[in-house]
């Protein structure tokens, strides 16, 4: 119970001001007279004091005010900066564990204030108080930190306004910007008008040299330059004069391929470098820009920086190198031409070395093969090779195999296309090319490689699933035409998978001899087609019923599967959010309609090749969502493969960085934090001082409230009567009267 006083409630304050006039010009005059008559006694004055102080009072008649109720706090918003930037050093310890003293310090000083803690990062603010023991479990660090997404959340929502916003952060803001901060959160704010505290969580740059920008000139095009700009940093007493920038592209199952370098001049602890860097391979590729830090750097993650990019595809580049102008060789060379979106360079072989030319050199038409100068300076130019019914002894070919492997494994395509002088009868059995192939190749005679009986290919069930045949079996079904002549070849090896089999020819383990076969070696792919009859897709009685059509789906499909053409992976591949080394990442997975089995899972490093994780989930179906966690990764290029029970698997590239954009400027921005609280009137304080933050008073809210007055009005009127006649008595004694 909390006692006050009030006046009469039936007497307005015009009234009251005037009573309370005429009682102060009743003293003066009473000064005034005393003045004037020095005989006069303090009796008189003292009288007169009491009688016109009764006199008032009669006429305002005081009372007693009880109240009952409760003091309401001040709503308080703390917006805590939760993106990986509060990871990095601070003036003391790292930025996190000054944020959770400053949180602890504003708590302490509070007092009855209503605080709620949230944390800002991307979007809206969410509930997330940094000093609780599950706070690092709560949210996961935020890859942004904009905090006027956060502002403009708070001034929309339908809830009680805060009576005041208090920001903990860095200053290393995404939003607003470094330009005219404060205006910005004014906007921001919508018209609430309410102070914006600052706590700056550090104003100490550590010693960092960093890559604090990459950007690209317009899209990465295959084969096409591309100029990258690199933005250099180094602070906090670093010493860093010139340092070396290398780009380097980061490639499956081996060791990354230099694409360009330089050296980055500072002045003032900055400095910008231009390199053209030119992808060869299209679809994801990582790419990693790195520096030579100096000795004495305290971040080293952000030395290097991976990137993403999605490499497009202006024209398909195709080698198409063929052993004779067959049948076969003819057709295929026909639909690349004919294809506008194919650049196709074709080599034939019309004269052998044991032809009996009577001509001299000089007269002859013909140019001699030129295998060493494609397959040691222009093949990585190529997206795809075609090796179609071609024998590698007699042209020099067999000691550039191990140049065209490790084309294949650094992204390259290949397609071995049958014939006489195709795989083992091509003396490709036992060299370092048979190791990329689908297919397993036995060594022997090269006699007897190839089987002259007629056969109709017969489709396997994966065949039946796997996109890349779709558009073949939406002409013909399952219908094949009659062939004659196949390969000889061995099992598929493993993670390959095969589409058509012979329906006689048996492997040496009685497994049905693949015919066309489709894997994948290191960060490129190859296919074996151990036939040379698919121009019968053309011209046969079953090629008339389609217009001849079906050669091209075919071609089309195998070629774009081997350009990773999102229409013939049997799978979609997506990262539920960015990864960051050391945060949970989930893949959603979207197997292709006609696609039934066990989802597997595979993460692997690209720079080392080795399984980081294998997973199998449950049973899908084509069409059907699935996702799967993968845990926590360490930074590098990584490659995730799915596949659904034994068919074929799709490939998702993807980087994963420690700290990422929030770790590329260390540098913490207090004029920027400054500049907010001033432009709404809060204060700026530094996390030391967070306990001195100038919190809004508390507001009392009466639930009782009850009037009694001081005396009846009547008891008033007495006493000044009295007193008025007492001080009459005391002027009539001094002669005042």
């Amino acid at each position: 119970m909390v006692r006050s006083f009030t006046l009469s409630s039936d007497l307005g304050h015009p009234l009251a001001y005037a009573a309370l006039v005429l009682a102060l010009a009743s003293l003066v005059l009473l000064v005034f007279e005393l003045q004037r008559r020095r005989g006069a006694g303090i009796l008189v004055a003292l009288t007169g004091l009491v009688a016109t102080a009764l006199l008032t009072l009669a006429v305002l008649r005081p009372a007693s005010v009880f109240s009952r109720g409760s003091v309401v706090g001040p709503r308080v918003v703390l917006l805590a900066d939760r993106s990986r930037s509060i990871d990095l050093p601070g003036d003391q310890g790292s930025r996190r564990e000054t944020l959770v003293h400053a949180v602890e310090q504003v708590k302490k000083a509070a007092g009855k204030a209503r605080l709620r803690v949230l944390g800002f990062g991307e979007g809206a603010p969410l509930p997330w108080d940094p000093t609780a023991p599950s706070a690092s479990a709560d949210a996961a660090p935020a890859g942004h930190s904009d905090l006027g997404a956060a502002l403009m959340s708070l001034a929309s929502r339908a809830e009680e306004r805060p009576a005041s916003i208090v920001v903990l952060s860095d200053g290393r803001l995404d939003r607003p910007s470094e330009s005219m901060p404060g205006q910005a959160v004014i906007e921001e704010l919508r018209g609430l008008r309410v102070p914006v505290h600052v706590v700056s969580l550090a104003s100490k740059s550590p010693p960092d040299a960093s890559i604090r920008a990459v950007r690209a000139a317009g899209a990465a095009v295959a084969h096409q330059p591309l100029p990258l700009t690199i933005q250099i940093g180094c602070d906090g007493g670093l010493a860093c004069e010139d340092l070396t920038v290398s780009a380097r592209e980061l490639i499956d199952g081996g060791p990354p391929a230099l694409l360009a370098s330089g050296v980055a001049h500072l002045e003032h602890g900055d400095a910008t470098v231009e390199l053209s860097i030119t992808l060869d391979r299209a679809g994801p590729r990582i790419v990693e820009v790195a520096i030579q830090a100096p000795d004495g750097d305290a971040i080293p993650d952000n030395d290097r920086r991976l990137i993403a990019f999605d490499v497009a595809r202006d024209r398909v580049r195709v080698l198409h190198v063929a052993g004779r102008p067959t049948y076969d060789v003819r057709a295929l060379r026909m639909w690349l031409k004919s294809d506008a979106s194919v650049d196709v360079v074709t080599f034939f072989i019309l004269r052998t070395h044991t032809d009996d030319v009577k001509a001299s050199e000089e007269d002859l038409a013909l140019i001699p093969f030129p295998v060493d100068e494609l397959f040691s300076e222009h093949l990585p130019s190529f997206d795809a090779v075609v090796l179609q019914d071609f024998n590698a002894a007699p042209y020099n070919l067999l000691r550039h195999l191990p140049a065209l492997a490790r084309y294949v494994e650094h992204g390259g395509g290949l397609i071995m296309v049958g014939g006489p002088d195709s795989f083992a009868g091509g003396h490709y059995a036992g060299t370092r090319l048979a190791d990329v192939l689908p297919v397993a190749l036995d060594q022997g005679p090269t006699e007897g490689a190839f089987d002259l009986a007629s056969f109709v290919p017969a489709y396997t069930d994966v065949a039946r699933a796997a996109p890349v045949l779709r558009p073949l079996r939406g002409f013909n079904g399952d219908a094949l035409p009659e062939m004659v002549g196949a390969n000889r070849v061995g099992d598929a090896r493993p993670g390959s998978f095969v589409l058509w089999t012979h329906p006689k020819i048996k492997t040496s383990t009685g497994a049905p001899m693949p015919l066309l076969a489709l894997g994948e070696k290191g960060d490129g792919r190859s296919i074996a087609l151990a036939i040379d009859g698919t121009y019968r897709l053309s011209y046969s009685s079953l090629g008339s019923e389609t217009a001849g059509r079906a050669h091209a789906a075919l071609w089309d499909a195998l070629l774009g599967w081997l350009m990773r053409d999102p229409r013939y992976e049997p799978a979609q591949i997506e990262l539920l959010s960015q990864c960051m080394a050391g945060v949970p990442l989930s893949l959603r997975v979207r197997p292709l309609p006609g696609s039934e089995g066990v989802l597997n899972v595979e993460v692997a490093r690209l720079e080392r090749r080795d399984v980081v994780v294998r997973k199998q989930d449950r049973v899908l179906k084509g069409g059907e969502l699935a996702t799967v966690d993968v845990g926590k990764l360490e930074p590098g290029g990584y490659t995730a493969r799915v596949w659904v029970g034994t068919g074929p698997s799709t490939r998702r590239d993807f980087a994963c960085e420690r700290g990422g954009d929030e770790w590329a400027d260390s540098r913490p921005d207090e004029a920027r934090l400054r500049a907010i609280a001033n432009a709404t009137g809060g204060e700026f304080l530094r996390a030391s001082e967070a306990g001195q933050l100038p919190l809004p008073p508390a507001t009392e809210v009466a639930a009782e409230r009850r009037v009694e007055p001081v005396m009846p009005p009547w008891a008033w009127t007495l006493l000044a009567a009295a007193a008025l006649g007492v001080h009459w008595i005391a002027r009539r004694k001094t002669g005042l009267a």
